[in-house]
């Protein structure tokens, strides 16, 4: 493998990390939890909703029609930017692992070690 041939194999992975760098740049607001619409429920519903964990129990907040948007759209924007640093996470570490090897190691990491799979 030549010198050029191995420059854009490691350029790859770096620039795959740039541009999730550059779409979790663009998310908004964010927010854990969940949000529910009950308002076409018989018997008029709950209204809107946003759920999620604190200490490990489950709070339940009653939204006006508009906090339940921007709401909704912060929860979507924090899922989002979740799965974006998981990508990031998983070629950070084949870039560590592929840039800086151990000498001692005979035996290269697998996929699965590194969280790459």
């Amino acid at each position: 493998m030549n010198q050029t041939t191995r420059t854009q194999i490691r350029s790859a992975p770096q620039r795959a990390f740039e541009r999730l760098r550059r779409q979790l740049s663009q998310v908004g607001y964010l927010s854990q939890g969940s949000v529910q619409d009950r308002t076409a429920r018989k018997g008029g519903g709950a209204g809107y909703q946003w759920t999620r964990k604190v200490a490990q129990k489950t709070v339940t907040v009653a939204l006006t029609r508009q906090q339940f948007g921007l709401m909704r759209k912060a929860v979507a924007n924090y899922r989002m930017a979740r799965k974006l640093l998981q990508k990031m996470e998983e070629i950070s570490r084949r870039m560590i692992f592929e840039s800086c090897p151990h000498p001692a190691r005979h035996k290269r990491l697998s996929k699965k070690v590194l969280g790459t799979n």
